[in-house]
């Protein structure tokens, strides 16, 4: 485990390993409804429900997400401040969240809201957001 300069160490989530299984094989809103823990399945819920064009609902499905991804990082020890690695995968889920509830702001209108999302991805690992826009 390293430290950022303010010597707040990582948090590392667990693996999820049946959440990982069930989405190779059924429906994101079956893995869902068996493990609504999980902020990875909320995440990708979230993901359908934006390709669709359904804005509000993928802003809730990431809604959910984040409160969820919240409880894992507290669980895992989190005080509200630290690095959250994306090279973790386990991690992933909750900045998936992060990253599409802040899609889903966007698409409302919540403009504070973004703001906020994108300052708590870039705290969390400043490499997240290139990530998940595909740029690294």
């Amino acid at each position: 485990m390293t430290t950022n300069l303010l010597g707040v160490p990582e948090t590392l989530l667990p693996d999820e390993p049946e959440v990982t299984t069930a989405l190779a094989t059924r429906p994101v809103v079956e893995v869902v409804a068996a493990h609504p823990a999980s902020s990875l399945a909320w995440a990708l819920l979230s993901d359908e429900a934006a390709a669709r064009g359904a804005d509000v609902e993928a802003y809730a499905y990431a809604r959910v997400g984040y409160h969820r991804g919240l409880d894992a990082l507290r669980k895992a020890g989190w005080r509200g401040q630290g690095p959250v690695p994306w090279r973790h995968e386990p991690n992933r889920g909750v900045l998936r969240s992060l990253w599409a509830l802040r899609r889903g702001a966007a698409a409302i209108g919540e403009t504070a809201e973004v703001e906020r999302l994108e300052a708590f991805l870039r705290d969390s690992d400043p490499t997240a957001v290139d990530h998940l826009e595909g740029r690294a």
